[in-house]
This record gives structure tokens, sequence and C-alpha cells, in this order.
């Protein structure tokens, strides 16, 4: 028994399968997909077998395939050359799956910052337990270099990438106790623990915490609190004081800057 086709008009092909008309006249217009029949009215006609045609184009659309490389491909289809656009379609698409979760997880982290922000108060300290952490590591000492040389010398390290995830500054406790606080150790990005990059391990354990609102110059008059409340709680600062900026992406003044800043703390009796 023969099937009966079905004549269907371009409009109504179009809407069958979701699409404007136009770019089934753009189809036809280059060759690449063209009506079966065209009627007595000159009215041109799709076949409804010409659906499963249409998805495999749809589908290879989605594959990143330009239209001259699913015009040439459906010319001379074979299984050599799919396979080889299947591998290749396959490693790009990877890469971008890779591309959009670096994107989700950059948001996710912007998002806890902000709401982080919300719930701080300024000036406020506290004393926190944190799990191993892992950075990407400039160190030099750019006390007294402008922007435009920091920039400089980051640009050497790291692309616009690292940038989007947040640059923090790092400073030995060492010279926060000796108060010099005119020469920072470097900066910091965060890292993925099996990044093939030069990283570098904070480690977790006990923390000082403390927040700190508006412009740079008041952090030393900060670390002072800090350093009072270490003593408060017999605490002993070690290792480094890492700054990072809570809500650069949201402020327009330098006054509504937040800082955090973590320093790690041991027990005066160990």
């Amino acid at each position: 028994m023969n099937r009966r086709s079905i004549k269907l008009t371009t409009s109504q092909f179009a809407k069958i399968h979701g699409l404007n008309k136009r770019t089934l006249h753009y189809y036809d217009t280059i060759g690449l997909f063209s009506p079966h029949y065209k009627g007595d009215n000159n009215y041109r006609y799709y076949d409804d077998s010409q659906s499963i045609q249409l998805e495999y184009i749809r589908m290879l659309k989605e594959l990143n395939m330009s239209i001259k490389e699913i015009k040439e491909y459906l010319n001379h289809p074979n299984q050599a050359d799919f396979l080889c656009i299947a591998d290749t379609k396959l490693k790009e698409i990877g890469c971008e799956i890779r591309r959009l979760k670096k994107s989700r997880q950059i948001l996710l982290m912007k998002k806890k910052q902000l709401e982080l922000c919300s719930q701080i108060k300024n000036r406020e300290i506290r004393i926190i337990e944190c799990e191993e952490e892992y950075h990407q590591r400039i160190s030099f000492a750019f006390g007294d270099e402008d922007i435009e040389q920091i920039y400089a010398q980051i640009k050497n390290f790291w692309d616009t990438k690292d940038f989007i995830m947040g640059i923090g500054s790092f400073i030995s406790t060492e010279k926060i106790k000796q108060r010099k606080f005119d020469s920072y150790d470097g900066l910091f990005t965060p890292a993925p623990k099996n990044s093939s990059n030069d990283i570098f391990k904070k480690p977790g354990g006990t923390y000082i915490c403390g927040f700190f609102t508006g412009d740079w110059d008041g952090l030393p008059e900060f670390y002072e609190e800090i350093i009072a409340f270490a003593e408060k709680h017999h605490l002993t600062l070690t290792g480094y004081a890492y700054e990072t900026g809570l809500n650069d992406f949201v402020i327009s003044s330098a006054d509504e800057y937040i800082t955090q800043i973590m320093i790690q703390a041991e027990n005066e009796e160990e």
C-alpha cells in the first residue's frame, strides 16, 4: 500500500516546525532545502516527508555547522565525512560546556559575595573556620607602582577570564605586625585544584575575617582593630592576610567598596 503524501504550503510547513517562513525562503534561495512540488498556481509545496530532512539540517545547525558546511555535506553525504564532523563538533561542544560551567561558577560566586555584603556590618570582625582553597598567585612588591604598571605585570601572567573571577591582594602578617602597609607581597585569583597553571594552597583552619567599607586608605587603621581583636581572643596571626573586594562590580564610588580580609590564626596556647 503506497503512502499518500501531504502537500503543505510554506506557511503551513514553517508553522509545523516552529520556523519563520522567511527561513524556508532563504534555504530555498541558496539551494539548501527546497519544496518538492510546484502547483499550477505557481505556488510551491513541501511534502510532509521532507520534515525529516529539515530537522536533520536543524540538528546540524545546532552542532554549530555553518550553512556552507551543511550544504557541502548534504551534496555528498557519506559515513567518513559525518564521523569527521561529529568528532570536530564534539570537541567544540566540550569547549562550550566548559565555558558555560566557568560562567556559572563566576555568577554563583558573585551572587554569594553580594548576599554576604547584605549580611555584614562595616568593621565587623569574626572568627570562622575555612576549608583549604587554591589560588593562582603573582608574587611581587608593588607598593610605589602606579595602577598602569601593576596591570602591565598582571597581563604577563593572567588573561581576561582570570580578571572576571576577581583579583585579591595579600600581605604577610609580619608586615602587618610591623605596620608596613606600603608594600604588599602580590596578587591572587581563585583557581581550581586541578589547574594546570602554577597554583598555591591557602590552608584550611581557623581564620579571623574582617569586613571594611570604604577606600583602601582606611585599611591600615582597620588592621589595628584586627590585631587588637586577635590579642583579645588569644590568637596569633600567621601566614598572609588575603584581601578580596566583594562588591566592586556593583558600586560607583570607592566609599561603597567592601573589602574582606582573611588571616589564619592560631591559639597562643598551641
